[in-house]
């Protein structure tokens, strides 16, 4: 009858108090009277707190009471003894040892209406793994029933209690994991206890704590999940899409949105850049390519470093193309002459890459390259050794998969596919750069503009003239700072003259933050050169039809182009927002868009509340039909207006871009109407939604990324051309 009326939990009453066996009396009453003082959090019941109080004057009253405590000692002792005789611990001699008291974890008996009590205890003495493993199964419908039938106090009261307690748990062993740098456990700590409280819908308060812990966690819980090994993929997945949503809600890695993690715009570039050397070239370039086209400059910069690098490693001049490409957007807005020189090396393109070593404000990294040209007509000789150390040194550590890689011009001259990609560039497959094009290098004035420099790779495989061209191709050793360093005079003497040194690293390294003050770029470049290796020959015939297809082709795309350029400015041509941008709220369930006729007409008097309804409606269903599996984002445009418009296609194209997409449930309904009383065309409706979303990733549910919501939202409605649309909204509870 005991047992029914009691529960055994892993307390005693020394750790009650917090107290160790050896303890006085004036500490125990010390501890006891500050226990008492310390008030749990305001969201717990009054049963909750009462309990605890009577534990601990349980607790008290036993301690403080000599004979009281001899006897309880002597108890808990025999408890120990009897638990450490049936489990013996070897020790490195072969014998057996039994603990000692503070080495075990007494337990107690107590009423089982002071379990609610308890469980909070054992939460602000750090006991996180006995708070979950006692309070979860009373959650669990197969047990609920002993909460039912009010064993523990009032059932509605108890389960509120043992779900804040859970939840307070999760939360303080997710900060004590994130301490021990273990993130990724963390950021699971978290959920399940967010995950708790969404099911109970119990304790906004608590679930913003949490909530706000996440987004802070989430950057150090990125760098663990890309660190780890390539075969874990995953894992490394769910690092880019966490990723992928931080840039969403910043609008960029130079955007000015907030994601909640605490990071200025520098520390987010920072944060950029440590997380670069825990991804692989290919996955550099494409992640960073998609970046570039928001547009982002920083990003533009980053897909030109992997592109250089997948490359020349690589063997495929074809991504050298693009970066050139790239490099044509930024050297409108600051100097990347360095970076163009060596691109138009690598591709063959001596006269150009001439040109761009003129144009280039780099004092001390010309001083260098100059250096090294003496005895040559031109500056080839040192530009080669510039191009060697600076992706040895520069370019490569950046990268995962290319750190260990060396970099050497004559292997990569010498390769067949490099030679016949640089065969086959001739003037129709690139065209001489314009000055509208390049700034900050004009087009040449010579017949020989754009044409092929089949000598280009002989020159830097063995060029006759000088000893500093031989030594532009053997050197690649010594130190070696970012792109744009010069000599310094003051260590000149102490370094090989092959070397670059650091004096003027600082300049360089300020490239990436220096853009971050730029303006936005125009519409992306796309590369007219396709991957893959190129063929050997071309007949005659061969070069005639493809040039009929192409004509062909060109044709019938370039329609096409237009409206994609069209749309990609309306795109990038929206305003930045101000403020918190999730990257989802409301959405709709997967249910079919109704045609645009089918979207009611608004009179000219104040909207009423079935169109109200209607209106909502059909942006949950708009929502849900965009970020779902056919992403019909087109279809925003039917019901959403400035700013959320562009916000909403962004978010859309991200989660496609990351193969993904949610699926939605929608409970509505619409609780209030007002239409404004000076412009008859705006009006504000309150609406409940409850939601349940579902986020598939690969085709797999990712339940920790799927929730649901009961929220109270205020839209911001106007009519445009007899038509109400959603021009914004507010969650107000």
């Amino acid at each position: 009858m005991l047992g029914e009326q009691t529960v055994r939990i892993p307390l005693d009453y020394y750790k009650i108090l917090g107290v160790p066996m050896s303890a006085t009396e004036g500490q125990i009453s010390q501890a006891y009277h500050d226990r008492a003082l310390q008030l749990p959090r305001r969201e717990y019941s009054d049963a909750a707190i009462n309990a605890r109080k009577q534990l601990l004057d349980q607790a008290y009253e036993v301690l403080s009471d000599q004979q009281r405590r001899s006897e309880y000692e002597a108890t808990i002792k025999k408890e120990i003894t009897v638990a450490t005789q049936s489990v013996e611990l070897p020790l490195s001699g072969g014998e057996s040892s039994q603990t000692g008291i503070e080495e075990n974890n007494p337990e107690i008996d107590i009423p089982k209406p002071l379990f609610v009590g308890a469980l909070l205890l054992l939460q602000e003495l750090g006991e996180y793994d006995y708070v979950l493993q006692l309070g979860e199964p009373y959650l669990d419908s197969r047990h609920s029933i002993s909460l039912d039938k009010g064993i523990f106090g009032d059932p509605q009261l108890i389960r509120a209690d043992i779900v804040l307690t859970l939840a307070l748990a999760c939360l303080e062993l997710g900060r004590d994991q994130w301490q021990q740098g273990q993130y990724e456990n963390a950021a699971t700590s978290g959920q399940v206890g967010q995950k708790l409280l969404l099911k109970e819908n119990l304790f906004p308060g608590v679930r913003g704590e949490i909530q706000t812990d996440l987004y802070k966690l989430r950057p150090y819980q990125i760098l663990e999940l890309l660190a780890l090994p390539e075969n874990q993929v995953k894992d490394r997945e769910k690092g880019l899409y966490l990723l992928q949503e931080m840039l969403t809600e910043r609008g960029g890695i130079d955007g000015t949105g907030n994601d909640q993690s605490g990071l200025s715009v520098d520390d987010f570039l920072r944060f950029i850049q440590q997380l670069r050397t825990y991804l692989t070239a290919t996955e550099q370039q494409e992640f960073f390519e998609a970046e570039s086209r928001r547009p982002s400059a920083v990003a533009t910069y980053l897909a030109i470093y992997a592109l250089l690098g997948r490359g020349f490693t690589e063997r495929q001049p074809q991504y050298i193309y693009r970066a050139k490409e790239l490099l044509v957007r930024l050297a409108k807005r600051q100097d990347v002459c360095l970076e163009q020189a060596v691109c138009c090396l690598l591709l063959g393109e001596t006269e150009q890459a001439s040109q761009a070593l003129e144009h280039s404000k780099e004092k001390e990294t010309l001083d260098f390259i100059r250096e090294h040209s003496r005895n040559s007509p031109d500056l080839l000789p040192g530009l080669c050794l510039y191009a060697e150390q600076w992706l040895q040194k520069e370019v490569f550590p950046h990268f995962r998969d290319l750190a260990s890689q060396t970099a050497s011009l004559k292997v990569y001259f010498a390769d067949e596919d490099v030679q016949t990609y640089l065969e086959q560039l001739t003037v129709e497959d690139t065209p001489a750069p314009t000055s509208d094009q390049w700034a900050v290098v004009e087009a040449p004035q010579t017949q020989e503009t754009g044409k092929l420099r089949p000598q280009a790779q002989q020159y830097a495989i063995n060029r006759s003239q000088g000893e500093n061209a031989k030594g532009a191709i053997s050197s690649g050793k010594g130190s070696f700072t970012p792109m744009g360093s010069g000599l310094n005079s003051e260590k000149q003497a102490s370094l090989p003259n092959t070397d670059l040194t650091n004096n003027q690293a600082s300049r360089r390294q300020q490239k990436l933050k220096e853009q971050l003050q730029t303006s936005p770029l125009g519409v992306p470049i796309s590369g007219n050169v396709p991957p893959g290796k190129f063929k050997r020959k071309k007949t005659a015939q061969g070069k005639g039809l493809n040039l009929l297809l192409l004509s062909l082709a060109g044709l019938l795309g370039l329609g096409l182009l237009a409206w994609l350029v069209y749309g990609v400015v309306r795109a990038f041509s929206a305003p930045s927002l101000d403020g918190t941008q999730p990257l989802v709220q409301l959405d709709e369930p997967p249910v079919p868009i109704p045609p645009i006729d089918a979207v009611q007409e608004g009179s000219e008097g104040e909207i009423d509340s079935a169109t109200a309804e209607e209106t909502i409606r059909t942006w949950l269903n708009v929502k849900g039909a965009a970020l779902g599996a056919n992403y019909e984002i087109e279809q925003l445009e039917t019901i959403l207006v400035e700013p959320e418009l562009s916000r909403w296609r962004e978010s859309a194209i991200a989660t496609q871009r990351n193969n993904a997409h949610w699926q939605y449930n929608h409970e509505l309904s619409v609780e209030s109407v007002q239409t404004s009383e000076t412009e008859p065309d705006q009006a504000s409706v309150e609406a409940n939604i409850d939601e349940t979303a579902q986020f598939y990733q690969g085709g797999e549910l990712r339940d920790s990324a799927s929730y649901r919501d009961n929220l109270r939202v205020r839209y911001d409605l106007i009519r445009q051309e007899s038509r109400w649309k959603i021009r914004g909204w507010e969650v107000l509870s």
